[in-house]
């Protein structure tokens, strides 16, 4: 395993991060040690949660298995989804963060959370009033770091620029969905971190397990995440997808590659990406995706893969003009 820095932080975190989001919901108590413990055998210190995974239990789970070690892990949770009945329990309001993270932490059963993420952008929440909560969270100790997940490239440029007008600590991480079927994020946000030195953590590496060698465009097995989550089927329900699925399988095959392994890795191997997070259900599921720890692709690897999908494009249209100033910058004396 690898260590890779985390954006400018100083803090070193694993190349792969582990998802428990199954920690509780379909993974009890006994399998989610199971998994932590082979994580932790494989060397990932990094752990990403939400404090609405599993109506709360997965923080719960993780706070339990990481007490012997907490000093050598790195975590993430999250806030902003709903997370109770009361209209008030979702959001990026100041009066939900402040609650959220009190709640967090007594299930974590930690006085700190590394890296607090904002789940979501709130369109009701003057984006001051979050960002000032979340500076007040790192100012008291309770929070270490600041990162965001599902927010548009604009609004985490904005929301940048915002807390440097104000010095306010702030994202050093965004959490966002990468995978061979989905590359919108090359266009804008990975360009951003890599400018700005955030870090990244890419969760879908695998699509939901389209990418795992289960499916094809005839065959949905029963009990897969797209079969059973409406989220997922919307997420991965176009037919084109499932094309690039049968070409990616075939061509892993080929290549002597477990597509799980080559799915996570391909991901791994973009320049801005600190660490993919890998999920699963039980301890068996961990084995092909732990190995792209052991994986590199090179450019060449990398490219002929990336061949196997739709290259999402650039972030203008204008892209003849924009090669014809770039090669006269280069060639500016």
């Amino acid at each position: 395993m690898k260590y890779r820095p985390l954006g400018k932080t100083g803090v070193l975190v694993s190349e792969l991060c582990f998802g428990t989001m199954t920690f509780g919901v379909e993974a009890d108590e006994a399998e989610s040690a199971r998994m932590f413990a082979k994580c932790r055998d494989a060397g990932v210190n990094f752990f990403d949660c939400a404090n609405n995974y599993g109506g709360g239990k997965s923080e719960e789970i993780l706070g339990k298995l990481m007490h012997g070690c907490r000093d050598e892990v790195v975590i993430t949770t999250k806030v902003s989804q709903r997370v109770g009945k009361d209209v008030n329990a979702i959001g990026g309001s100041r009066r939900h963060i402040m609650q959220s993270v009190e709640k967090s932490l007594a299930r974590l059963q930690t006085d700190r959370i590394d890296v607090y993420i904002v789940h979501y952008f709130d369109p009701l929440v003057a984006m001051d009033e979050t960002l000032r909560a979340l500076d007040d969270l790192v100012s008291q100790g309770k929070v270490l770091y600041l990162g965001v997940s599902n927010w548009a490239a604009w609004q985490i440029a904005t929301a940048l620029g915002v807390s440097a007008r104000h010095n306010w600590r702030r994202f050093e991480c965004i959490e966002l969905m990468y995978n061979l079927v989905k590359r919108q994020a090359e266009v804008e946000l990975l360009p951003l971190a890599a400018a700005e030195n955030l870090g990244v953590i890419p969760y879908n590496p695998l699509a939901a397990g389209l990418l795992s060698g289960k499916y094809s465009q005839g065959a949905k097995p029963a009990g897969a995440r797209i079969v059973e989550k409406r989220q997922y089927g919307m997420r991965y329900g176009e037919s084109s997808y499932y094309e690039t699925a049968d070409k990616f399988v075939a061509y892993a095959r080929e290549q002597g590659i477990n597509p799980v392994t080559l799915a996570v890795s391909w991901v791994k191997s973009h320049p801005a990406v600190t660490a993919p997070i890998i999920g699963a259900r039980n301890a068996d599921q961990l084995t092909a995706s732990l190995a792209a720890a052991g994986l590199d692709l090179d450019d060449e690897a990398r490219a002929a893969v990336s061949a196997l999908s739709i290259n999402p494009g650039n972030a203008t249209d204008r892209l003849e003009e924009e090669l014809d100033e770039s090669q006269k910058l280069r060639n500016r004396k």
